[in-house]
């Protein structure tokens, strides 16, 4: 994949976004998604678990997908690989949200374009967890 490096002008405005989805958040303290889903909670953000494999992450309910969560995230963070993403690309669309995140291993080339070409503004190739300790 050759890399588009724009995605970097969104890490700012995505970051200053204070609702969020994590799409693959599961209740495992040692999982990415758990630890992602955590340190937004954990420095300000609100943050809903989506995982249609879990009832609950870290005490809270977790969602089944982003059309049902309680309020329209601005950010979705992806955690799942990209052959279970697609979808929750095409709802964040759907949705009207604003910014789409794919965390290292959750992109591809395909996905990264159909996310552009839907109209999402599209950050990859960096971890929203180094993001945050950057502006601690």
């Amino acid at each position: 994949m050759e890399w588009d490096y724009s995605y970097i002008d969104y890490v700012e405005e995505a970051m200053k976004r204070k609702i969020w989805a994590v799409v693959g958040a599961l209740p495992r303290e040692s999982k990415y998604g758990y630890q992602i889903y955590r340190t937004l909670k954990l420095n300000g953000y609100t943050a809903y678990p989506v995982n249609p494999k879990f009832r609950e992450v870290d005490g809270d309910p977790c969602y089944d997908s982003l059309s049902s969560l309680p309020v329209i995230p601005e950010v979705v963070d992806m955690v799942v690989p990209p052959n279970r993403g697609e979808q929750y690309v095409e709802e964040a669309a759907k949705l009207g949200i604003e910014f789409i995140w794919f965390q290292p291993g959750a992109e591809s080339e395909e996905l990264v374009e159909k996310a552009k070409n839907l109209g999402l503004k599209v950050i990859y190739n960096t971890c929203v967890m180094l993001e945050t300790d950057k502006r601690k």
